[in-house]
């Protein structure tokens, strides 16, 4: 039981690194050795005590130091998203200020003439059905992995880029 502890948060530590490097937006290639390097440094830093193993106390210890790490950065996030929304700063969200929010999202659409233009295939000024389904069953027959008529949601999942 001790050893899956120490397994889950050496991959934790690594997983989740430091807040700073969970804020990274683009992932990177690493090495087999630069992993290695990690685990290594993950561990030498719960290993308080530099014994050369990991005590149930120095798991318990190291869980809530990143526990507390996390939550450090979400009050942070959730600081920054508040006074971001509270516009006349007195520290309380009124519906306006809440609401505009919603109202500053700007939706981007191509112009109805284009969506028409590229579902007519029979340029006829009109999209019939048959058109209309045209222009959306290759996506669903790229997701029906086993081509059995059927999209199930790990095939959906897998067919957009999940595993």
């Amino acid at each position: 039981m001790v050893r899956g502890m120490i397994i889950a948060a050496g991959a934790a530590a690594v997983a989740l690194g430091s807040p700073a490097a969970a804020q990274q937006q683009q992932p990177q290639p690493v090495t087999r050795g630069q992993f290695i390097a990690k685990l290594d440094q993950s561990f030498n830093g719960m290993d308080t005590n530099h014994d050369g193993s990991l005590s149930l106390a120095e798991v318990q210890a190291a869980q809530a130091k990143e526990a507390q790490q996390v939550r450090a950065v979400l009050q942070a996030k959730l600081r920054a998203a508040f006074n971001q929304l509270d516009t006349n700063k007195d520290g309380q969200l009124s519906w306006p200020e809440f609401a505009a929010q919603g109202a500053a999202v700007k939706l981007t659409q191509p112009p109805a003439t284009q969506v028409l233009q590229g579902l007519d295939t029979n340029h006829d000024g009109k999209v019939s059905a048959a058109e209309f389904r045209a222009s959306k069953l290759p996506a669903f027959d790229k997701a029906d992995l086993n081509h059995d008529g059927t999209v199930t949601p790990d095939e959906e999942r897998r067919a957009n880029g999940g595993k």
